[in-house]
């Protein structure tokens, strides 16, 4: 075993005996993310680096530290990338806690949840050892999918400090295409084409304007322009829109105290609030900057079929939308099979665990 992860593990192990809670990092660029933990440090970041990649076979597997920019950059050296598109908030977070955050970008509805990726991973569990989930290919990927079950736990059962991604690759040629549409009307469209058989990779709205990305061959873009109409935008400025919108560089998202981030079907229609959101995912995800009551906004958004997440701003301990009890029982029990005395992030997901 290298040694930094049999440092990993021995502090794990230690810190299990003593039932001393661990604060678990990697770059710290989602430090926001979630509720704030304490518990001493222990940092993943330096165990890096990329152990196999094999670009026929459409699989990466990099160990936690791991720069997202890295994994990115080496990708497109073979013309493929992360389609799940992980937001990285305007610094460079490591590949673990990409997969421990579980965010996805732009082109979330139509290529996947970052979790759709996940093929296999490693977590160190509560005696320092490793224990193996799923594997580099598909075919190993069955019964209980506790790899995907990772994605998106904030850490709570134990960090993952290896992780196999399929990637995917890039498209041969993209077009974003602009329409002035009230809210409404974009989340018609925007249902409407989804349905049919079009290229399109990513929809957004904001400020009266929807954003349409196409992905795919030439000919295919020149039937879905003719089709759909539109402005097309000049290639720089419709990626550095997109970036702008995954990365959270838009200046929707700049200065807001609080920030909510609502999950919804996509053919709900506008909601009954004030605020102009910031949709993304064809309707599927929206954006409000708003200081409403959190009970307030958590009834509109389950009245639409949702949930509501206050990303920025607000209380400590109401975060995230609250849990049914069934739901809220299979949390309590998987921590306790994977962290019985809950010394990873404790709290980090929810207040309980």
């Amino acid at each position: 075993m290298d040694a930094i992860l049999q440092d990993l593990g021995a502090r794990i192990a230690d810190a299990h005996a003593s039932a001393t809670p661990l604060r678990l990092r990697g770059a710290g660029t989602k430090d926001f993310y979630g509720e704030q933990v304490e518990g001493e440090l222990l940092c993943l970041r330096a165990y890096a680096d990329v152990v196999d990649y094999e670009p026929s076979e459409l699989v990466i597997t990099a160990r936690c530290g791991t720069p997202l920019s890295q994994v990115e950059r080496l990708l497109a050296q073979h013309g493929q990338y992360l389609a799940f598109e992980p937001p990285a908030f305007g610094s460079d977070p490591t590949i673990g806690g990409v997969i421990a955050a579980g965010l996805s970008g732009p082109q979330r509805a139509r290529a996947g949840a970052a979790r759709d990726f996940v093929l296999g991973a490693m977590l160190l569990g509560i005696d320092g050892k490793a224990l193996h989930f799923g594997g580099k290919v598909m075919k190993n990927v069955a019964g209980f999918d506790v790899s995907r079950l990772l994605c998106g736990s904030l850490g709570i059962l134990g960090p993952i400090v290896e992780v196999s991604l399929k990637v995917q690759p890039l498209p041969r040629a993209q077009q974003t295409l602009c329409f002035d549409l009230s809210a409404d009307q974009a989340l018609s469209a925007f249902n409407r084409w989804n349905s049919q058989p079009l290229p399109i990779s990513a929809c957004a709205w904001h400020d009266a304007r929807a954003w349409v990305r196409l992905a795919g061959t030439e000919s295919a873009l020149r039937t879905a322009r003719e089709r759909l109409g539109g402005e097309a935008l000049e290639p720089e400025r419709a990626s550095q829109w997109w970036l702008s919108v995954r990365h959270q560089r838009h200046a929707f998202f700049e200065g807001a105290a609080s920030l909510w981030r609502l999950s919804l079907p996509s053919s709900c229609a506008s909601l009954p609030l004030s605020a102009s959101p910031l949709i993304e995912w064809g309707g599927a995800l929206r954006w409000y900057a708003s200081d409403l009551p959190p009970a307030s906004m958590r009834k509109i958004a389950s009245a639409a079929g949702g949930s509501a997440l206050h990303w920025r701003g607000g209380a400590a301990g109401a975060r995230f939308h609250p849990l049914s009890a069934s739901v809220r029982g299979l949390h309590r029990r998987l921590k306790q099979q994977f962290d019985p005395h809950r010394i990873f992030n404790r709290g980090r997901l929810l207040a309980d665990l």
